[in-house]
């Protein structure tokens, strides 16, 4: 196929699909741009997909976004007389339209670093910070509404903050002003720190109204705090993602106390995946999920050490859904007998497994660990072993992480599979024999990453 697109002439094709694979490395992109024009005219749209993500601290890109300005708000921003060679005369491109991912926390945050520098250019007269804040806020969200942008994945994280809490809540407001902004997003992802009745007198409603808005949902992340406010969407007769929501992400959600699981799970009827991450769960859940009507594709279960799970409901529960697991994991503080009956059925009942995450103290769940690799051997291409225990070692720690370190190097090279991708090994390494043995038993496999 490549060939046949060379011979045909068809190099811009081919360099796009090229350059797409970059797109989380913005150092290759900035040099792309230099190359030129087709390059240029390719990786710009990359670079300004999440412009508030990009780790280099610089938020010259605001004072691009404001050139989109005109009307009532240009005016009152020239009134502020900001340094003219703080903001460009003209661009090559429509920036607004390339963007794809906005996290409002991130937004806050670039806005208020980007006005600190900003606010020391304009009149002595104007330097009242919430004032111009305000309306660089304002400006941003006009900027994106009127430039109709297609956003694939909205973030909405709530922080208890004293600057954070208004900029939130007024930006919102300002989002809400335009309910076909988000009609067409596919990705939400809501994450509340703190549940206090400060913040939910003052952000579920909004919270609520932008769930609903939402008509091509396809997936969703909750946390916590968020979960219970979307369960009680799930139950109402406005929620309009039944016949669109196909991936549910659950992360570090009390699922103890959750009822009605049947109820709310009924209602989508394109569900393709569920992914159970650093839940605290209890026999009660699993029990509600063994007793769905309709399918319920567990893809990823990584099971916190809070969890209270026995045997039996969980053997029941990988009986009638095992085959769909994908990822699955334990961290620090899970029980000992859960660990070792948990290997036990993941080795019985879910054969699809390709990541498996795992963080070891004792020697006998180890060489179940090994065990467990051997039997999914065809399957797996992420390994993450972690043994060490603590960050405050005392002697009895550190030499028992040296000893599960040394088991793991002399006995896990010989059973990795030879289609692993990733390896990711947390030892303490006491004696290099140990890991040249680990090197020569694993020297037959072609890992991308370690």
């Amino acid at each position: 196929m490549s060939c046949s697109k060379i011979f045909s002439g068809d190099l811009p094709e081919l360099t796009h699909d090229i350059i797409k694979y970059f797109k989380n490395d913005f150092s290759t992109l900035y040099s792309c741009i230099l190359v030129n024009r087709l390059w240029c005219r390719l990786a710009i749209p990359l670079l300004w997909e999440n412009p508030f993500s990009i780790p280099t601290e610089n938020y010259n890109f605001i004072e691009i976004y404001l050139l989109n300005l005109n009307g009532e708000l240009k005016t009152i921003l020239n009134e502020y007389r900001i340094e003219e060679n703080l903001i460009p005369s003209n661009t090559l491109f429509n920036y607004p339209s390339f963007i794809k991912y906005l996290n409002t926390w991130r937004i806050i945050t670039s806005i208020e670093k980007w006005t600190e520098d900003a606010v020391r250019t304009i009149k002595p007269e104007k330097r009242k910070l919430d004032g111009f804040e305000r309306l660089i806020h304002m400006s941003i969200y006009k900027i994106f509404t009127e430039n109709e942008i297609k956003l694939h994945t909205l973030e909405i994280e709530i922080y208890r903050h004293p600057i954070h809490d208004p900029y939130l809540n007024y930006d919102l407001d300002l989002l809400l002003q335009y309910p076909s902004f988000f009609h067409n997003i596919k990705n939400l992802k809501l994450f509340i720190s703190d549940s206090s009745n400060f913040l939910i007198s003052y952000s579920n409603n909004r919270l609520s109204q932008i769930i609903n808005l939402h008509q091509n949902l396809n997936k969703i992340v909750l946390d916590d705090n968020s979960f219970p406010l979307y369960q009680s969407l799930l139950l109402s007769k406005d929620y309009n993602c039944s016949n669109t929501l196909s991936s549910i992400i659950l992360y570090q959600v009390n699922l103890k106390s959750i009822i009605n699981l049947d109820k709310a799970f009924e209602q989508l009827n394109v569900l393709e995946c569920v992914h159970i991450i650093n839940c605290f769960l209890n026999n009660s859940f699993i029990q509600q999920i063994i007793n769905l009507a309709k399918p319920f594709k567990l893809k990823s279960l990584f099971i916190s050490g809070r969890s209270q799970i026995d045997e039996l409901p969980f053997q029941l529960l990988l009986q009638k859904y095992g085959e769909y697991l994908e990822n699955f994991g334990f961290g620090y503080g899970c029980n000992l007998t859960i660990k070792r009956e948990l290997l036990e059925l993941i080795m019985k009942y879910c054969k699809n497994i390709k990541f498996f995450e795992s963080c070891e103290h004792e020697n006998q769940i180890i060489y179940l660990v090994f065990g467990l690799i051997e039997n999914i051997n065809q399957n797996l291409n992420h390994l993450s072993i972690d043994v060490c225990e603590t960050l405050y070692l005392d002697n009895r720690v550190i030499n028992n992480n040296i000893e599960r370190s040394s088991i793991i190097l002399r006995n896990l090279g010989q059973s990795l599979p030879l289609n692993l991708e990733y390896l990711s090994l947390i030892l303490n390494i006491n004696n290099l024999n140990d890991f040249e043995i680990f090197l020569k038993n694993s020297q037959n496999n072609f890992l991308k990453s370690f």
